[in-house]
């Protein structure tokens, strides 16, 4: 009876500490869609004639000459060409980064294209704009249904902004970098990197307000800041990473609360990462002001940054973490020539879910499970585009991207995934080839039900 008490004993203990550990879920791909690289908009009709030709800065000098030069991946990806010259004409719906959790009346999805060509100095020609979008995994298509872009005609934003003696006065690249978006009472809510700054906005993309970040009660700035100058300290002047300040922000429902958390970890007063975690603050916006309160999420092993940050219910959550890779690991490169592998393959890909109801002593939220997007069932074959790769990958989808920013709820079985394609500078389906701005839909019912 004794032993058989041991045993019984030790079977819940093991359940226990099963049920409490990160567990890998199986997803299944049910369907597949994307909005071509190559996709462009008009600037609106009172914008500087500046806007109708972007990316004329991504280079060592200014260039004029549409189409004249060859976009690539850089070196740290094996500088592939990726068939896509810059400048271009018009403005690039690409890199779309971050899902609302609520949607628009009509069933669509608010999203978001970021900051242009991925810093302040190349992208003051990049118009900022959020967009309603309904992908359609019968045709393969996503609609694109409005595109609103920001601009700041009542002067809220506190400093000069790149367009400032204009009439419209409409956001770029240079102002802000927008990460996440959330939709509520007819508002749109914007975390945003450099700052970091919560933006506020109507519907109509004017700026209502701009909100910096409090961290124990003291302002947190990056080296992007406006009013940070060099020479800064590393850790003293700035503790926000490069590339590093909101990248996803989360509604939480039934309070208002926005989670938004940093993209890569705050520096400590050495200048060095604070640990492998990243920060997490709460914004009430029924009182448009910081909580005072800040919790922390643990990356995973070789996990560098998170993507995206959505509830699915009052305390669940769901995050993207990923590392800085891009390809599918089997064609790895072994030697110096990097023309036809990938230096750096994508290895961590995962959406994970959490619990922010569930908080331990040092202030980290409960990691639940995830998935691993670098291993997606596909036995119905639903994928539609190919991907390069020395392994079978028959019945398997691989989503090996560098930046994956999109999470969302669908419904109880399923959630939709979405890439950032940073054009022209990303690829990870084929070597040469840019990566186009995919959907994709995926079907995880015990991962949603997993507590």
């Amino acid at each position: 009876m004794l032993l058989r008490a041991l045993l019984a004993s030790a079977a819940l203990t093991l359940l226990a500490n099963t049920a409490s550990a990160d567990q890998l879920f199986p997803s299944r791909l049910v369907g597949h869609a994307f909005l071509p690289a190559m996709t462009m908009i008009a600037p609106p009709a009172d914008a500087p004639r500046d806007a109708w030709i972007s990316g004329k800065f991504t280079g060592k000098t200014r260039n004029e000459n549409p189409m004249s030069v060859m976009g690539d991946t850089g070196a740290a990806y094996g500088n592939h060409p990726t068939g896509v010259s810059l400048p271009f004409l018009g403005q690039p719906v690409q890199g779309m980064s971050g899902f609302a959790m609520n949607r628009a009346e009509d069933g669509s999805v608010f999203t978001l294209t970021d900051n242009g060509f991925g810093s302040k100095v190349n992208s003051p020609d990049a118009l900022l704009f959020f967009h309603r979008m309904k992908p359609d995994f019968e045709t393969g298509k996503v609609a694109r249904l409005e595109s609103i872009f920001l601009k700041d005609p009542d002067r809220k934003v506190p400093f000069r902004i790149a367009y400032e003696g204009t009439d419209s006065r409409y956001l770029t690249g240079a102002d802000f970098d927008p990460e996440s978006i959330q939709y509520l009472d007819g508002e749109i809510w914007i975390g945003e990197e450099f700052g970091p700054y919560i933006i506020r906005a109507a519907l109509d993309g004017r700026v209502i307000a701009v909100y910096p970040t409090l961290l124990d009660g003291t302002q947190i700035k990056g080296p992007d800041t406006p009013g940070v100058v060099v020479p800064a300290a590393a850790g003293k002047d700035f503790r926000v990473q490069r590339s590093g300040g909101y990248e996803g922000m989360g509604l939480q429902p039934g309070t208002d609360l926005l989670w938004a958390m940093l993209e890569k970890p705050l520096l400590g007063e050495d200048g060095k990462p604070e640990g492998s975690f990243l920060r997490v603050m709460t914004f009430d916006t029924t009182k448009a002001d910081w909580t005072g309160k800040s919790f922390r999420f643990r990356l995973a092993e070789g996990a560098t940054a998170i993507g995206d940050f959505n509830f699915i219910d009052g305390n669940r959550a769901l995050i993207i973490e990923r590392d800085n890779g891009e390809g599918d690991p089997s064609l790895a490169c072994a030697g110096e020539d990097k023309s036809a592998c990938y230096p750096a393959p994508a290895k961590v890909k995962n959406v994970v879910l959490v619990d922010t109801s569930k908080i331990d002593a040092e202030g980290y939220l409960h990691r639940i499970g995830h998935i691993d997007l670098m291993d997606i069932q596909d036995p119905n074959e639903k994928a539609i585009l190919p991907t390069q790769a020395k392994r079978d990958l028959g019945g398997k989808l691989t989503f090996p991207f560098f930046t994956i920013e999109d999470v969302m709820r669908v419904d109880d079985e399923h959630i939709l995934v979405a890439n950032d394609n940073n054009l022209p500078f990303s690829g990870g389906r084929e070597i040469g080839k840019a990566a186009h701005n995919e959907f994709i839909l995926l079907n995880v019912a015990d991962f949603l039900k997993a507590r």
